[in-house]
Formats: C-alpha cells, sequence, structure tokens
C-alpha cells in the first residue's frame, strides 16, 4: 500500500461517518492498485459513472452586412456569457496558472486528487464548506453536473432546483462526482478534461469560461492574456463572487486594504493571484524574472462590458429587436407552454446570425430619419419609420426609428426619445399596435378593380357625393350614407387619374361598384393583416386605410406589386450556425401570387403616375431609376405615408403621431427643423431610395396590355318625361355623373325631363346632362288629304306659319289637295316654325276640268 493510502487508512478513527467517506476517497487509489473492494467500495462502484457532457450555455451573435461584404457585429444575447474556444486560442499561462492554483497534480492523479479529497472528508464531516478538496476533473464534474441540470430544466423553479441539487453539501455529492470523474479520465485526455474546465468554470456575474472572462475583465482574448491577468482570472474561479474584478467597492475583495500607505486596489484577489504565481514558480512553470514583474504588476481590470441585448446595436437596435422575436417566436414548439424553445435557443445555443440588414441602407435610412424627424418633441410625441424590402425575396434591408432603443423601464420612463417599441412591425414581435396607412392602402383597391375586369381608363363618377350602399359578403352589406372628403377639388373619373391625384371619392366609387369582402381578400393576398393581431376588416372607410398596419407589412405588400405581383414574406435572417458549426434553417420566405403579373403590370402602370406630377413627385430620386408609389395622409394628418418601390428595393416611411387621444398633432400644421411635417416623409423616402437606385439599380416596368386601357361604354338610360329627380336617381344608379342642363323646347310638359346630353351610349361615370322641358313644343298637325285651304287653316290654327308647293300630277283626285307636308305629322315644333305643304296640280297632259288656276305659294 502507498504511503497515501496508509495514512488515509489510519485517519478512520475520527468517526464512523469520516471513515466511509475516507474509504471512499481512497477508493480511486485502491482501484489503480488493484486491492480488493469491501462493502464502501462495492457501494462506491454501483454509483453511475457514465458523464454526459451537454452542451453548454453560450452567447448569440447577431451580425449585418457591410458594403464589402464583411460582417458587423451588432448585439450578442445570452444567459450566461460564454464563448467556447479551442485549446490553442487559451494562453499557456491560464493552463498553467489552473493547474498551479487548483490542482499541482492534475497531471498525476486518476481524477482524485487523494490529499485533497481527505481534506474535503473533514471539511463535510465538521460542517464545514467542501472547497479546497476537489480535483479539476471532479470541479469540471461538478460544472458539467450544473449545467446539464439547469439546461434541462424549463421553468425557473425548476432551474433553481436543478441547481440546488447539483451543489448540495453531502457526502452523497461528493462520491458521485469523484465516481465520474473517474469514469471520465479513462474517457478523455487530460488536456480535453483542462480545455473543458477552463470553458465552463464561473468567472464571477454571468461570466463563464476563460475566454469571456478575458474580453469583459481585460478586454482582451484568452490566447493574448499575459501572466498577472490569466492569474487574476484563475483566481477568481476559486471564489466567483469574491473575486471578481468588476466592483471596486466590494470590501471582500479588500476595497479598502491598505499596504504601506497605499490603497490596494482588489486586494484579496491580488492576494489569491500572487499564490498562484508563486506556485508556478515552485513548479517551474515560470521564470523568476516573469514572477517578480507580474507580482509588482497592479490588478487593473479594464472592465468592457459584453454586448447584450439590443442597445449595443444602436441604430440598428430596432431591427436587431425584431431578429430576436422571430427566433423566439419561429423556434418555439407552441405545444410546450412552460418554455419557450426560441428563447432557449437565442439565450443559450451559441448561434452565429447573420442577417438581411444592409448596412449602406440601414445607415442612409438612419442619418435620413434624424435629418428630419427629432428624436423627441415638446408638441407631440412624434414617431418616424423607414422600412426597405427586396422584391422577390422578402429580405429586409433596412428598418430605422426615430427613437434611442432601451429595455430599461427607468430609461423609457426618463424621456420619449427612448423606446422598447418598435414601431415597424406587429404587436407580437415586439411592435405596436400598427398605425392607419391611409391612402397608401388604396391600392389594393386598385388591384381587385382591375382583377375584376375593369380597366385603367373606364370611366365612372367620381365626383364628391354621399355613397349609400355597399355589397361586403364578409361583413355584411353596408346601408347607410358615407361621404368622404376628398384632399382637394380634383376630380378624377378613371383608375389612373384616381391613382395619380389619390381621390378619395373616386376610389369609394370604384369599390361601390364591387364586393368590398374581394377587395379584403386581394389586401391578404398582398400580406395585409392588422398589427395587433385582430381580423382585418373592410368596411367602406377601409378602403381608405382605417386599419392598424405594421409599416414592414405595408413594405412588403409594395414589394409585391413591383415584383409583378408576386408577395414574399418578409425575412431577416439569411443563416444560423450552431456553435457545433452546423447550420440551422433559417425562417424562410413564403412567395404567393397576389394578383396576375398582368393585373401587377396595370397597377405599376397606374402607381408610376404619382411622380408624374401625382402626390408622389416630391419622392422623386432623379436617379433615372423608375419608381411606382403611392401616399397617404390620414384624417387631420396625424400619420403620413410614402410607399413606393423600385424593381428591386421598396421602401415604406411613416412620419406620425406615436400615441392618440386628444394631445395629437396634424403634420399640417407643423414644421420641423429640417421643413414643413407633412412632406418629411418625401424628403426621407428619397434619400434612402437615392442609395437602393445607386446601389441595386432598377429596371422599366412592363407595359400593360392593351386591354387595360379599353374604355366600356353602357347605355345611358332614357330619362325624357320623367321627373329631374327621378331622372338624376336613375342616371346616377347607371354610374353616371348627373348635371341639370337648361330648359330646351319640348313637346314634354314644362318642367320635366326633354331629353339627355348625350344619349346613346358613353363611357361609365361620364357626365350626362339632363335637359328641362319648357312646354312649348307641340305635335304638328297632320294636313294629309285636306284641300289647300283647309289645312293652310288648320296649321295657321295651330301657331305655325305655311309655305305651299304646287306639285304636277296626273291624278285628278289629288288636285288642290294636300299630298305631303314637313314637318310630317305629329313631330315637334314650337310655334312660329315654318310647315311646308305640297298641293297636287292636274298637269296639262291631264283631262280637261272646269274652274281650273294656275295655283301658287302662300307663306302665311
Amino acid at each position: 500500500m502507498s504511503d497515501a493510502a496508509a495514512g488515509v487508512l489510519g485517519f478512520v478513527g475520527m468517526s464512523a461517518l469520516a471513515g466511509i467517506l475516507v474509504t471512499a476517497a481512497v477508493t480511486p487509489a485502491l482501484a489503480v492498485t488493484g486491492m480488493a473492494a469491501n462493502n464502501s467500495i462495492n457501494m462506491f462502484e454501483n454509483l453511475p459513472a457514465y458523464l454526459k457532457v451537454g452542451e453548454l450555455s453560450e452567447k448569440t451573435d447577431i451580425y449585418a452586412t457591410r458594403s464589402d461584404g464583411s460582417v458587423a457585429h451588432l448585439a450578442s444575447f445570452f444567459d450566461e456569457n460564454r464563448e467556447e474556444v479551442p485549446w490553442d486560442a487559451i494562453s499557456q499561462y491560464a493552463k498553467d496558472a489552473a493547474i498551479a492554483g487548483e490542482d499541482p497534480r492534475f497531471y498525476e492523479h486518476g481524477g482524485i486528487d487523494i490529499q485533497g479529497t481527505v481534506r474535503g472528508a473533514v471539511s463535510t464531516v465538521t460542517g464545514r464548506d467542501v472547497q479546497g478538496g476537489s480535483s479539476i476533473t471532479q470541479q469540471y464534474v461538478k460544472n458539467v453536473l450544473i449545467n446539464n441540470g439547469v439546461n434541462a430544466a424549463q421553468t425557473e423553479e425548476e432551474k433553481d432546483a436543478a441547481y440546488a441539487e447539483a451543489t448540495e453539501v453531502s457526502a452523497e455529492r461528493k462520491l458521485k462526482e469523484m465516481r465520474y470523474a473517474i469514469a471520465l479520465e479513462k474517457e478523455s485526455t487530460k488536456d480535453e478534461i483542462l480545455l473543458g474546465y477552463l470553458n465552463i468554470a464561473a468567472f464571477g456575474g454571468r461570466v463563464y469560461g476563460i475566454e469571456s472572462a478575458a474580453q469583459y475583465y481585460f478586454g482582451a482574448h484568452a490566447k493574448d492574456l499575459t501572466l498577472a491577468q490569466a492569474a487574476s482570472l484563475i483566481a477568481i474561479v476559486n471564489h466567483p463572487e469574491k473575486f471578481r474584478l468588476d466592483r471596486p467597492d466590494s470590501e471582500t475583495n479588500g476595497a479598502a486594504t491598505v499596504v504601506d500607505g497605499e490603497t490596494v486596489p482588489y486586494a484579496a484577489n491580488k492576494q489569491r493571484r500572487d499564490y498562484i504565481i508563486g506556485e508556478m514558480l515552485e513548479y517551474g512553470k515560470i521564470t523568476q524574472e516573469e514572477h517578480d514583474a507580474a507580482i509588482a504588476e497592479p490588478v487593473a481590470p479594464k472592465i468592457t462590458e459584453p454586448s447584450t441585448g439590443c442597445q449595443t446595436a444602436e441604430g440598428s437596435a430596432y431591427f436587431c429587436d425584431y431578429v430576436a422575436n422571430v427566433i423566439r417566436n419561429q423556434y418555439d414548439d407552441p405545444e410546450t407552454e412552460d418554455v419557450n424553445e426560441g428563447s432557449v435557443l437565442l439565450q443559450q445555443r451559441g448561434l452565429q446570425v447573420y442577417t438581411t440588414l444592409d448596412l449602406d441602407l440601414q445607415n442612409r435610412a438612419e442619418t435620413a430619419i434624424a435629418e428630419n424627424i427629432p428624436f423627441s418633441d415638446p408638441r407631440f410625441d412624434v414617431g418616424s419609420v423607414a422600412v426597405s424590402v427586396e422584391p422577390g425575396t422578402g429580405r429586409i434591408l433596412a428598418m430605422a426609428q426615430n427613437k434611442k432603443y432601451s429595455a430599461d423601464p427607468e430609461v423609457l420612463a426618463s424621456s420619449n426619445e427612448y423606446s422598447a417599441v418598435n414601431y415597424s412591425t406587429d404587436q407580437d414581435y415586439g411592435g405596436s399596435s400598427g398605425f392607419q396607412p391611409g391612402s397608401t392602402y388604396k391600392v389594393w383597391t386598385l388591384a381587385e378593380w382591375l382583377n375584376e375586369g375593369h380597366s385603367l381608363l373606364e370611366s365612372f363618377n367620381g365626383s364628391k357625393r354621399a355613397f349609400t350602399s355597399f355589397t361586403n359578403s364578409c361583413e355584411g352589406d353596408f346601408v347607410g350614407s358615407y361621404e368622404p372628403n376628398n384632399d382637394d377639388s380634383t376630380t378624377a373619373n378613371n383608375a389612373v387619374d384616381a391613382t395619380k391625384y389619390s381621390v378619395n371619392s373616386s376610389f369609394m366609387a370604384m369599390a361601390q361598384q364591387m364586393d368590398l369582402c374581394n377587395i379584403k381578400k386581394t389586401a391578404q393576398a398582398f400580406g395585409m393583416h392588422r398589427a395587433d393581431g385582430g381580423d382585418l376588416t373592410m368596411y367602406p372607410s377601409d378602403v381608405l386605410g382605417t386599419q392598424e398596419i405594421a409599416p414592414l407589412t405595408m413594405a412588403a405588400g409594395f414589394a409585391g406589386v413591383a415584383n409583378d405581383g408576386k408577395t414574399c414574406t418578409p425575412v431577416a435572417i439569411d443563416k444560423i450556425v450552431a456553435s457545433d458549426g452546423e447550420e440551422i434553417a433559417p425562417p424562410k420566405t413564403t412567395c404567393t401570387q397576389s394578383v396576375t403579373a398582368d393585373v401587377a403590370h396595370a397597377m405599376q402602370y397606374a402607381m408610376a403616375q404619382t411622380f408624374a406630377g401625382g402626390t408622389a413627385s416630391q419622392s422623386e430620386t432623379y436617379t433615372g431609376v423608375p419608381h411606382i408609389g403611392k401616399t397617404g395622409t390620414t384624417d387631420y394628418a396625424f400619420d403620413t405615408w410614402m410607399n413606393g418601390a423600385s424593381k428591386e428595393v421598396a421602401t415604406a416611411v411613416w412620419v406620425g403621431n406615436v400615441t392618440g387621444g386628444d394631445n395629437r398633432t396634424s403634420l399640417r400644421s407643423i414644421d420641423f427643423a429640417s421643413g414643413y411635417g407633412a412632406s418629411a416623409r418625401h424628403r426621407i423616402w428619397s434619400a434612402i431610395m437615392t442609395v437602393a437606385d445607386n446601389k441595386y439599380g432598377g429596371g422599366p416596368f412592363t407595359e400593360p396590355k392593351a386591354e387595360f386601357f379599353k374604355q366600356v361604354l353602357v347605355t345611358i338610360p332614357d330619362v325624357t318625361g320623367l321627373s329631374v329627380d327621378a331622372a338624376k336617381q336613375a342616371i346616377e344608379a347607371a354610374g353616371f355623373q348627373f348635371e341639370q342642363g337648361p330648359e330646351v323646347d319640348s313637346d314634354q310638359p314644362k318642367g320635366m325631363v326633354a331629353g339627355t346630353d348625350p344619349s346613346g351610349q358613353a363611357g361609365r361615370g361620364s357626365l350626362v346632362r339632363v335637359l328641362i322641358s319648357n312646354g312649348k313644343v307641340t305635335g304638328v298637325p297632320d294636313v294629309r288629304g285636306m284641300d289647300r285651304g283647309s289645312a293652310e287653316s288648320t296649321l295657321r290654327d295651330a301657331g305655325f306659319k305655311v309655305q305651299v308647293r304646287e306639285e304636277d300630277t296626273t291624278d285628278p283626285t289629288q288636285d288642290g289637295v294636300v299630298i305631303s307636308q314637313d314637318p310630317d305629322a305629329g313631330a315637334s315644333a314650337k310655334s312660329g316654325d315654318r310647315v311646308t305643304i305640297v298641293v297636287g296640280k292636274l298637269s296639262a297632259e291631264g283631262p280637261d276640268l272646269p274652274g281650273g288656276n294656275d295655283g301658287g305659294s302662300n307663306d302665311g
């Protein structure tokens, strides 16, 4: 038996319990030397031996792309600030310090340091802590058990219970750790165990692993640690909360210690550090010169706060927040109520997340908003966002907001220039309840108008008036009166002009010819949904954009129009790599053909006109890249929008009131430092899209087919003889504009409708003027067959002038008789009009008749 084993066995007399513990402690040595096992050894050997080393909790890093293709770090998320590194990424000083300070015989024992274990057994028996008795292998086992238990737990209560079980001060726990340590030493090399120990060890607070500790405490990588720094970090492992280096006022760490008249910073850590450096010298790991120089160094941490949470992403913080919520939401298992797998993935699995963010576009979006919109305004809670999406892929290229991001309640309460709410997206993804998109929403009515076979130039009655009925097979038909105001006196009687000038009454006239339910379905096909998760509706006012929608949703919808009608759901992540190098499939976009390409081309044509003297003219970039777009202004200009796209990039800009209520401000009543409040959206949009145009370009939009320019003619109702009110109702019901014209001569009763101008057919919505009878027209009497005298007398009595014209005849019965008349019998004519009668005259070749004469002409 070795001297060590003999010494241990001699110690059994202290107490029965101590004897059991010491026997167990000696078991590894006995097992190694082949001694026969007694009952205690049998008990020990029956303990579980296989230790599965679970995944360590590591921080997740989120990146964006620079213009040169390289990546920029945005933020990190973690429960434990840990970054695993390989053997070569750790300073030899740190490896040697760990062995010298924690387990000098690490490379000699089989997992259990007998001397240390005996000290630990005595400490346990006498009720003191178990510290100081464990080998590095045992400490590693203990940390693995903590890690496995806590990571397997689902609730905070379960995590606390798992930690308590793994750290319980008991002989049973100690025996289990020893059994695992022996088995681990048979499966792993010493270097593998030491590496695992350095990567898992706690360094105070949420700092775990040598790499994160080096970065946090000294702003360095583990491979670059100096001797003094490495020893200071290993000192922390001995008692993480006591020896940590980020609490300069900690009394337990020697904050008030004075040596030779000078205050020694972190005196407790320095004492432990110097001990470790001394041990390294004793074991020949460093030279005397290295020892003396390191001892002379003060403990001088350079605390480098880890990038934890999105506030470190600065202007990209809201996009970062969206990415984090995508991971939380889309990787969660809805059937597991007690745990969010997405959060675990984000906080513990050490992901490398490469996002879709284009920093060139993002930086311009940030500066464009900052140049035009203040973070805080004493007049009202001003808000603004800009979101850019790539047509055809759904990739989010930019997401900027006029607020500083913070999740700290105290910071948020200090000023409304801070916000934790992402105005760009839905509530479920960290966003708001949305904003009314105003007239930008009209494009979905345009889409359904074209879907149903109407043309761009088909005319309709776009005049301002009360609309009294709408078909709605979803929510029920609307019966009532809805009369929206127009922004100005512009009249638009076709879809192109209605879109170009954004005329409310024109879009209501279009919607009235359709089923509002179908307009809603088309909007949904372009991805429209309420930001608060409620049901999307389509009442008459919703045609003009009163549903609360997130700007990201609007940007993706406009990208769908630009992409020839194929809408792709937004995505924010290109690639996810797990800590083990395995790729995790990122959330994928889903692309849907919202309308046919032909319909989309017609939409593009109408929406392009907004830049040609229409409402979007102020947003022109002058880059030569074609754009489509639509502006939006809600009631009282509380919210203003500019949404538009090239073939390559779609951008939605919102400027408005963050909060509702009585304290809202009309953007048409104020100026910002950059200019008129209501036009700030244009200044922002053009600045962003100028960068997008120059970087991504953008080809021409496809010309619509000829059928989308056809003029549709419909029959004008015959309202002759109706009252003016009845005629107005009939004409408007047929889709025409009514106008009351002047009085005209007519045989209709005075005040009744004499006719229309035009009559026959015209384009739906055309102006139809109704002519009113003055009652002065009567029918011409029928004098055919009368003798000349009787005919003249009859006509004169009716108020007409008479002109007689003779015509030779060989028929004796027609001599002196009216053969024909002009106007014809029954024709309308007014008093004083001339009626010509033709009287027969027997020709010379005819038979001789007594009393004949030459006849004549009389104009009475």
